[in-house]
């Protein structure tokens, strides 16, 4: 299982360098951004599947969500909820 570090305390994103982030939210033990282009990355406690990733793993490294870019979808914004994540996209 992966470790989540669990912090009260702002910390710098860790992402790829060529990424613009044009928002990003945060729930309760995950984050999420979207970049310029559109794509969604999430990291943190995945137990409900609110990462995005079709299963309930969790994960340090922030992961393109590879659903929206397989149905060719933008993502436009984004709400974290505690369990949860939402996304608003453009086809």
């Amino acid at each position: 299982a992966a470790f989540i570090s669990i912090q009260a305390f702002p910390a710098l994103l860790d992402l790829p360098q060529d990424l613009e982030v044009s928002a990003v939210s945060c729930g309760s033990r995950h984050t999420a951004v979207i970049t310029r282009g559109g794509e969604l990355y999430t990291w943190g406690w995945g137990k409900y599947g609110q990462l995005g990733h079709g299963n309930n793993i969790s994960s340090d490294q922030a992961r393109r969500v590879e659903y929206l870019v397989a149905k060719g979808l933008r993502a436009e914004e984004v709400v974290c909820g505690p369990w949860t994540t939402y996304i608003r996209v453009l086809e």
